[in-house]
């Protein structure tokens, strides 16, 4: 008889969790209507919180993914006090990524070995060690904590997590297409904000605001994007709808990048191909050594004549390409290349105050004032620590970490370097070859443009950066199980 009333029907558990999904759904609506009524508007993103919450525990990889494509339009919050930034919504959910990880490290680990004992892992697990341990010995710990952190919020979720996302080789591009497409709208903004001051040059140094800081780091990532979208061209049995899209995205940055006026991303991608150039030609190492030491040996015996030509340079920063690209060597009248001298000068007496722990991690802004001398400062001098830092990804960590921190800086370099060439040479598949040798030009045009700027504190660059690296070694482990 209870069939025949459908009483059984409502009963049902799967009848009964869907009623109480819309008894839910309605008790949200009618809530949220009620607050809204007050102007009361954050308890709208309940639905997309549980979604990302799902995403953390069930498919960590679609949040890496989609904290790449989030990178290039996040923006950065500073808290005044100690002049530290935050990027959001970007930094607090690879803050989540590492609470995750930690957790789940203590029960089981997919981490397999391979990945730990590779020679790039572990010169980064010696870098972290060592800022550990200057963090400890720092003039300022809560500022060396919080910037290990930040370091530790870049590498576990992009390099980390990103050798086991990139084991499978479809993500590499799926990975490169994610910033890029969004860095395409920042270039539009970018460009579009440019033209309303007749593309001038000096509007060129913060039109890209507030997405990025100014145009160093933005034509950094065009730099390190550039290689890669090469590499797409010449991949074999890609599509033509690839192709042709990689082009069109090849066109537009190096077109930014003229238009950016970044002298040290213009001479780090000239670099990168020149690079390009010694390895397609199978140009023998020793003889780029010997080449290298016979400059050397040229600038020694020759410097007082070409110092005194340099210091005769007035050309300054111009509209112009050939112009704007002569400045580089003008350290007689150009404030920024002076100014970044200044930062050296500054950031080399400190390590010769404490050659081997430094000042500590990030402190570099706040300690280097009383290091200047006046015959060296510039009009953009300032003694606040609010003009950033030491402009090198090499000597900074000099003064902050002493002469180990730079050491292994150099060194990491040269295992990705290396990680990349012999994945390159024996690797069977054409695609990991290309991908492989793209990533390391790629890099290499970051490592240069590092002994000029540093960025690796900032998630614009790190997330890209660590990204390439992981996926350099995942290539070069997949490549070693080939062999």
């Amino acid at each position: 008889m209870d069939n025949l009333f459908g009483i059984r029907h409502y009963f049902n558990p799967a009848r009964q969790r869907t009623i109480l999904l819309y008894v839910l759904s309605v008790i949200f609506i009618g809530f949220n209507c009620y607050l809204v009524t007050r102007e009361f508007y954050w308890l709208l993103l309940l639905p997309l919180f549980l979604v990302i919450l799902y995403l953390y525990f069930y498919e960590l990889d679609k949040i890496l993914l989609l904290i790449t494509a989030l990178t290039p339009v996040a923006i950065n919050i500073t808290q005044f006090e100690f002049n530290i930034g935050v990027s959001v919504p970007t930094e607090p959910m690879m803050l989540g990524v590492l609470l995750l990880f930690v957790i789940k490290l203590f029960h089981s680990s997919n981490v397999g070995s391979d990945v730990w004992r590779h020679p790039v892992t572990i010169m980064i697990g010696l870098q972290l060690i060592w800022m550990l341990i200057t963090s400890i010995t720092s003039d300022l710990p809560v500022v060396s904590f919080k910037h290990l952190l930040a370091r530790l919020w870049f590498v576990v979720p992009f390099y980390i997590l990103g050798i086991q996302l990139f084991k499978k080789q479809a993500n590499i591009p799926l990975f490169i297409w994610l910033y890029a497409v969004p860095f395409l709208c920042v270039i539009a903004y970018t460009t579009y904000n440019h033209s309303l001051w007749g593309f001038d040059e000096e509007a060129g140094h913060w039109v890209m605001e507030p997405f990025y800081n100014d145009h160093t780091v933005y034509g950094a990532i065009l730099a390190l994007f550039i290689p890669l979208f090469t590499g797409f061209l010449l991949i074999k049995g890609q599509s033509n709808t690839v192709r042709f899209f990689s082009f069109i995205v090849l066109a537009i940055l190096l077109t930014a990048l003229v238009l950016s006026y970044s002298r040290a991303a213009w001479l780090s991608l000239a670099f990168g191909a020149l690079v390009l150039l010694v390895i397609l030609f199978r140009i023998k190492f020793k003889w780029v050594v010997m080449a290298t030491a016979v400059l050397g040996v040229i600038f020694y015996f020759f410097s007082f004549q070409i110092l005194d030509r340099l210091e005769k340079n007035k050309q300054g920063p111009s509209a112009n390409f050939a112009e704007h690209l002569r400045s580089v060597s003008n350290i007689s009248t150009d404030n920024s290349n002076l100014e970044r001298i200044n930062r050296w000068q500054s950031a080399l007496r400190m390590f010769h105050e404490r050659p081997l722990f430094g000042y500590g991690p990030g402190t570099y802004q706040f300690e280097y004032a009383p290091f200047q001398r006046s015959t060296e400062k510039t009009q953009i001098s300032t003694n606040v620590g609010d003009k950033g830092n030491a402009h090198s990804e090499y000597i900074g960590p000099l003064a902050e970490q002493g002469l180990p921190g730079m050491l292994l800086v150099v060194v990491l370099v040269g295992a990705v370097v290396m990680t990349a060439m012999q994945t390159y040479r024996r690797s069977a598949d054409p695609v990991a070859r290309v991908l492989s040798l793209t990533l390391m030009i790629s890099l290499l045009t970051y490592f240069v443009h590092g002994t000029m700027n540093n960025f690796l504190d900032t998630d614009k660059a790190s997330v890209p950066v660590w990204g390439f690296i992981a996926a350099i070694v995942a290539l070069n482990i997949q490549s070693g199980k080939e062999k």
